[in-house]
């Protein structure tokens, strides 16, 4: 490969095949030249080593990136921003090129945990947006945030609202309502008793609840029920 910087150069010799080969099976969206093969946990070591003298926003700004790990580094290190405004901003520049889902589950900004009255405004309008990591995104900062003692039951409606076809926005949107059955049963197993939730996603929450510890075998056979 020619043209390598400094910062290519550096995770190529991190370079793990098998975990290259590993990746390229999960992430069928991303070109399997452009997977050097570095886990996120070394990528997290990396970030911390080669950014401890170096500029971080020049890197943040230099979009878009060559590599699938040079995407995740990006993700990285805008979740560990701690100044609101900036992470947000960061995170409207970056969204747009995020084409795969394991960078776009990467993504965790705890200083939004800070801010959830201020996110949700942002989150309704990823959701509402024509785009599947977009979409994926909102979802997951739901899954995140507002699933706890944040919890409202109209972000069961947000989600349920989603009519992406996109197969990475759908599985999210499964993953979100399984969690919400897990959670917050009452309120979640109303969108599947009054099938509310496209097809897809419906069947696939239901699966996924399945295999949750947290759900009962008795609500487990329940949801079974609810199948179309």
């Amino acid at each position: 490969m020619n043209n390598l910087n400094d910062l290519q150069k550096n995770l190529l010799a991190l370079r793990e095949d098998s975990y290259k080969n590993f990746s390229a099976q999960l992430l069928p969206t991303v070109d399997e030249t452009l997977i050097i093969g570095v886990t996120v946990p070394q990528l997290r070591k990396f970030a911390k080593k080669y950014f401890a003298d170096k500029n971080v926003e020049e890197f943040l700004k230099d979009l878009p990136h060559k590599f699938h790990e040079e995407n995740l580094l990006q993700a990285i290190l805008i979740s560990e921003m701690d100044n609101y405004a900036e992470c947000l901003a960061a995170v409207k520049k970056f969204l747009p090129y995020v084409n795969d889902w394991g960078v776009c589950d990467t993504f965790s900004p705890q200083i939004f945990r800070q801010h959830l009255t201020e996110l949700e405004p942002e989150i309704f309008n990823w959701l509402n947006c024509d785009g599947e990591y977009f979409n994926r995104f909102g979802l997951s900062m739901l899954l995140k945030f507002y699933l706890d003692e944040n919890f409202d039951a109209k972000y069961l409606k947000w989600a349920a609202e989603i009519r992406s076809d996109k197969y990475y926005a759908q599985m999210m949107a499964a993953w979100y309502f399984a969690t919400a059955l897990a959670k917050h049963y009452d309120d979640a197993v109303i969108y599947l008793e009054k099938r509310r939730l496209p097809k897809f996603i419906h069947r696939k929450t239901i699966r996924k609840a399945q295999d949750s510890y947290r759900i009962s075998d008795e609500q487990k056979k329940y949801l079974r029920g609810l199948k179309f």
